[in-house]
């Protein structure tokens, strides 16, 4: 195995304390919490762990530079800005892609592939800046008046974002804040803190004035709850669990403040018996398998037209097995482990319900526990075959490398079935018939559908959900509305 083994330059050996103000600080506390390798278990560094009263201080410095020199930056200013963090990102990419590799455990090969799409979307923010404006309205009032409006920015955002891909995740926070005028505390997940740390690093260094982004690691129920019901932040911009995010709704009456919400998902992918199968056999495995299945909009249920159920799934099941799962530093590694002890146990948990529940594993279904995979959090892809409808592994997120593979008659009964779950994120098509494919876009519940392909994503192209999987959306220009504030101006002019 050829593992990467040179010492990464943010790894210092130093605590990671919090960025707050432009300046550096250990937490109010003084207490740390450790990050580690989720493929080794070894220490990576101790992190300050924000709670209430650092959030507090970070509000009070957002607050203060949203009022103070950042409103006078013209959206020229904003956009050269966005334009060198996006250069400075650009020049350390390599050393991101490593930092969410030894963090989270995702393979070097996903976390490089990645960066086009952290990049894009820093530079799509950046020329939305400059394209945001508000609107001349003809109005129908007896006399001389003129009507428009203006876009201003919400204010102070509180934004808390998951563990699954520290990097974009950032920027999909704080792109669209920086464009749009406002300020941001970023609290990233205690699971993968080190990528939102060092991007605030490049912050400073791309001239992003003191408190305008403000990075506090910490727990949820401390430092994430104190973040989302703080009466000074204006809006909380969310990505993470249904649970939480019904929370985060709760905390938010206070102020009843804007909020937008990026949750869960359980993703109907249907495979047609008139699909080409060499494109849908990989594409359909590595919908769930890539990321080790820790993908909000994965499509974890393999819905299969029951001529070809026995074939596709077994050709599913031997692909999964092909993978190669190990460390995500081993360049050869496709499957990496998952970020967390709490992680594994949920994941194995439900791999242990699923055979209760009558389900049969044909790949996969246990932990790994030899050799050097034994010290990490590692589960094999899974393919679950007999799953019914009813069963919990094909109704609730397990946030693993587990395909539930569920068999169906005709088109009419699979839109049913696969509209029948509390999420709407994603979903798949795979057929040739092009009819088929328009109807079934029309027809499920979900905000994104991929046709003949997966996860496909572009920072121009908004990204979101329907039910529990989504209030708002990311990427596009609806992302931008989301920090805007509309107001209406009257002039009476007779």
């Amino acid at each position: 195995m050829n593992v990467m083994t040179e010492v990464h330059p943010f790894l210092d050996g130093k605590p990671k304390r919090m960025l707050i103000d432009g300046n550096w600080l250990e937490a109010a506390s003084g207490k740390t919490f450790e990050s580690r390798n989720p493929a080794t278990g070894e220490l990576l560094a101790n992190v300050a762990e924000g709670d209430a009263e650092d959030i507090n201080l970070a509000v009070a410095a957002a607050r203060r530079a949203f009022n103070g020199p950042w409103s006078k930056f013209k959206p020229a200013e904003r956009q050269r800005l966005l334009l060198r963090l996006a250069d400075l990102v650009e020049e350390h990419i390599e050393e991101f892609a490593h930092l969410d590799t030894l963090d989270m455990g995702t393979p070097i090969s996903r976390t490089r592939a990645g960066r086009s799409r952290a990049l894009g979307m820093l530079r799509f923010y950046a020329g939305m800046a400059t394209a945001l404006h508000g609107e001349t309205i003809e109005n129908s009032l007896p006399g001389d008046y003129v009507s428009f409006t203006l876009k201003e920015p919400v204010g102070v955002v509180g934004a808390i974002i998951p563990w699954n891909g520290p990097l974009s995740a950032s920027i999909w926070k704080i792109g669209p804040a920086l464009a749009t005028g406002c300020t941001v505390v970023l609290k990233p997940a205690e699971e993968a803190p080190l990528s939102p740390l060092r991007l605030g690093e490049l912050c400073l260094e791309a001239g992003v004035p003191p408190g305008v982004v403000n990075v506090v690691p910490g727990f949820g129920e401390t430092a994430g709850a104190a973040l989302a019901s703080h009466p000074d932040v204006d809006k909380v911009a969310f990505t993470g669990s249904h649970l939480t995010g019904q929370s985060i709704i709760r905390a938010s009456a206070g102020n009843l403040k804007r909020v937008s919400l990026e949750l869960g998902g359980k993703s109907p992918d249907i495979v047609f018996a008139d699909a080409d199968l060499d494109q849908a056999v990989p594409g359909s495995g590595m919908a769930v398998f890539a990321n080790s299945g820790q993908i909000c909009s994965a499509g974890t249920r393999l819905f299969v037209e029951h001529k070809i159920y026995d074939e596709f799934v077994g050709r599913v099941a031997a692909f999964s097995k092909t993978l190669r799962v190990g460390d995500g530093r081993d360049p050869e590694t496709q499957v990496g482990p998952l970020v967390s002890d709490e992680q594994l146990k949920r994941v194995t948990g439900y791999l242990a319900i699923g055979r209760q529940e009558g389900a049969n594993p044909l790949s996969g279904g246990e932990r790994l526990t030899e050799g050097a995979l034994a010290q990490g959090y590692f589960v094999p892809p899974t393919v679950f075959a007999n799953v019914r409808d009813d069963m919990r592994i094909a109704q609730e997120e397990i946030f693993g490398p587990v395909i539930s593979a569920i068999p169906f008659t005709d088109i009419d009964e699979v839109i049913e079935r696969g509209n029948k779950t509390q999420f709407g994120l994603g979903s798949g098509v795979w057929t040739r018939d092009v009819g088929k494919a328009h109807k079934l876009a029309r027809s499920i519940h979900a905000g994104s559908v991929w046709i003949n392909c997966y996860q496909a994503m572009d920072p121009a192209v908004p990204f979101g959900g329907y039910k529990m999987s989504v209030y708002g959306r990311e990427s596009g220009v609806q992302h931008l509305e989301e920090y805007l504030n509309v107001k209406s101006v009257w002039i009476k002019t007779d």
